[in-house]
């Protein structure tokens, strides 16, 4: 019997634990949505995929198809986001980024702008110049954005006209200019408020990350 080989880009959103040596990785891509692969032995210390299957990874997995799964056989991974392995608090941000977009992520669906949203947000947060709270809030909003479920601009609340006009940048900007821009701390406070609104309407979900995110801030 042949076998199929295909080449998928994306990110590894997580990895969990197969039998002794083997993990189980999923990874956003950009050609096929969200998908499940098995990475055999790559918990083994010599194993060429012992990184290439850790979050955070983003390049090229060279895959095949079993009978029931896809099979990564090699990858090439152009960024590994060391800065936030190395970060705590960011390696939590960056975590909770991951969670929200296997949450909204779908097999099969087009995901482009979800895995270019997360990857740009990553670069951010490895960038010193951009407080983590404010690349929270973005994402937050950007991803509702995205998914097509963004409520609106609010209106009956007294919130300072920067503020608004931060939320309309965030809606209508391309994912690539998004983290442009500064506010000052009462903007930052509003936005986040926001977000975390409409997180908590629209995200029927527990994230876990975020969870110990909070308990860290």
């Amino acid at each position: 019997m042949t076998q199929d080989f295909l080449s998928v880009t994306g990110m590894v959103l997580k990895t969990v634990p197969v039998g002794e040596y083997d993990r189980r990785v999923v990874i956003l891509t950009t050609e096929m949505g969200k998908i499940s692969a098995f990475a055999k032995s790559a918990r083994k210390p010599n194993s060429h995929l012992v990184a290439a299957t850790n979050p955070f990874s983003f390049g090229k997995f060279r895959l095949y198809t079993g009978r029931s799964s896809y099979n990564i056989i090699e990858a090439d991974i152009t960024n590994y986001f060391e800065e936030l392995r190395e970060d705590f608090v960011s390696a939590y941000y960056g975590m909770y980024f991951l969670e929200i977009s296997d949450y909204y992520s779908r097999e099969n669906n087009d995901e482009k702008e979800q895995l270019k949203l997360l990857y740009q947000s990553m670069r951010a947060l490895c960038s010193p110049k951009l407080e983590n709270q404010l690349i929270r809030a973005i994402f937050e909003i950007k991803s509702i954005v995205v998914n097509g479920e963004f409520p609106g601009i609010p209106v009956k609340n007294n919130f300072q006209e920067s503020t608004l006009y931060a939320i309309q940048y965030i809606v209508e900007s391309s994912i690539e200019k998004l983290y442009t821009f500064h506010v000052s701390p009462e903007v930052l406070q509003e936005l986040s408020r926001v977000s975390d609104y409409y997180r908590k309407m629209m995200m029927d979900h527990k994230f876990l990350s975020l969870e110990v995110l909070d308990s860290l801030l």
